[in-house]
């Protein structure tokens, strides 16, 4: 960080009483690049007086007005694979793109996509039974979170009959049969390092063949208007013939910490403790874990774990008002991926969960409780399908007005196009 003449310095302490936070927030902002400062001769942090009214407009400005985010319609059509719960195809429709069709191969996802979106064409077949030629040149947008499966390799040969039997396969097969303009693929952080990176650069090298201008990035969904740290790995792809320049969306200067997000959020059903696990969890800190516990019950509780190396610090983790929320994962009282409500003891319920992942309140899921969580886990948070939705408008030339909500668009100046790279 530049030096800032004649300005007063304030030290950890001091911000944090300025901005009405504890140190360890601010510290937590400094790492994450929220908030700037110099580093003292001694080694501590010094924060100008300006870099912290900077901080207050931009940590709370969003806080009160957090929702989600709508964009005027599109004649732009998307087909969905793989869609899940729908937080994807969601997001992409609020940011104006039309839902051609989605399928999925879980029946509760599609009954919950059916329930929400009658209007929606929903098939709940398996991605391998599936023929879309009908859709072909019909179809804009190509999307699919495919799960990333092991590949089989003939020595340095990387070619299509290696995908075989995989579900990208499969999804690679029907964008030939649909030449969308453009592809989303959509994946976890770990395919960029699955099988030493063999796994993605086999399917680059494949969507090149059919004939796709590709680039890929992992996006950090806290800071696209998610209250969420949840990282995934977006491919795009463009058709060559286009020339279309691929850009992503840039991360904002601000995240939404859990306290706004489930301001209000409505009573529900969810999982529960054991008695000997709330008897833990009641002696866990907000944004605490296991290391919080009395040591003989930090070796109790952990096992063999104790002594084993890494932080485990999602084991007996209780989450912090003031952060965004942990990822999201099928379960909210796994043990290793433990996600306890910051004030109640007891997990995080369907509903607090549907929050965190930007689905609205009156989006209901289908399927027993443990089901629900599964869905919800495994959705694309819908603020960040609407980041997603407009970086493809832009990409097509369809540049996007805001607007307010679907019953009430309203005129606006252009989006601000910068905001993608």
């Amino acid at each position: 960080m530049a030096k800032v003449i004649n300005a007063k310095y304030l030290s950890v302490g001091e911000a944090a009483k300025k901005l009405n936070v504890s140190p360890d927030t601010i510290r937590r902002w400094h790492k994450k690049g929220l908030i700037k400062a110099q580093i003292g001769s001694n080694g501590t942090r010094l924060f100008s007086e300006e870099e912290i009214k900077q901080t207050k407009l931009k940590s709370f400005s969003k806080a009160d007005d957090w929702g989600m985010l709508f964009a005027e319609p599109s004649n732009l059509k998307v087909i969905e694979l793989f869609c899940g719960a729908g937080g994807l195809a969601l997001g992409l429709e609020n940011a104006g793109l039309k839902t051609e069709m989605v399928v999925d191969y879980d029946k509760d996802s599609i009954k919950t996509i059916q329930r929400n979106k009658p209007g929606w064409k929903s098939l709940c077949k398996s991605v391998t039974d599936l023929d879309l030629r009908e859709y072909k040149d019909k179809i804009d947008v190509m999307a699919g979170g495919f799960p990333c499966q092991a590949f089989s390799y003939a020595g340095n040969k990387l070619g299509f009959a290696d995908t075989r039997g995989t579900l990208f396969y499969e999804f690679a097969r029907l964008i030939t049969q649909v030449n969308p303009k453009i592809i989303l693929g959509e994946n976890v952080r770990g395919l960029l390092n699955h099988d030493s990176g063999r796994t993605l650069k086999t399917m680059v090298k494949e969507l090149e063949k059919i004939g796709y201008s590709v680039k890929y990035k992992v996006l950090r969904s806290q800071f696209l208007d998610v209250p969420q740290k949840r990282e995934r790995l977006i491919i795009f792809g463009t058709r060559i013939d286009l020339d279309l320049q691929i850009v992503f969306p840039k991360e904002k200067n601000y995240t939404i910490p859990l306290r706004t997000a489930l301001k209000k959020v409505p009573k529900s059903h969810g999982t529960t403790y054991s008695a000997d696990k709330h008897k833990i969890m009641e002696l866990i800190p907000e944004g605490g874990y296991w290391r919080d516990l009395p040591l003989k019950l930090q070796k109790k509780y952990m096992g063999a774990s104790f002594y084993m190396g890494g932080g485990k610090t999602g084991m007996a983790r209780r989450l912090s008002w003031d952060e965004p929320s942990l990822t999201l994962t099928c379960n909210p009282a796994q043990k290793q991926t433990e996600r306890c409500h910051p004030r109640y003891t007891r997990p995080l319920t369907v509903r607090e969960y549907a929050r965190i992942q930007c689905f609205p309140d009156e989006w209901n899921f289908e399927g027993s409780v443990s089901s629900q969580y599964k869905q919800i886990g495994n959705a694309v948070p819908v603020n960040l399908g609407y980041q997603i939705g407009l970086a493809i408008r832009h990409m097509l030339g369809d540049k996007a007005k805001k607007a307010d909500k679907p019953a009430e668009l309203i005129k606006a100046e252009e989006a601000d196009w910068t905001l993608f790279e």
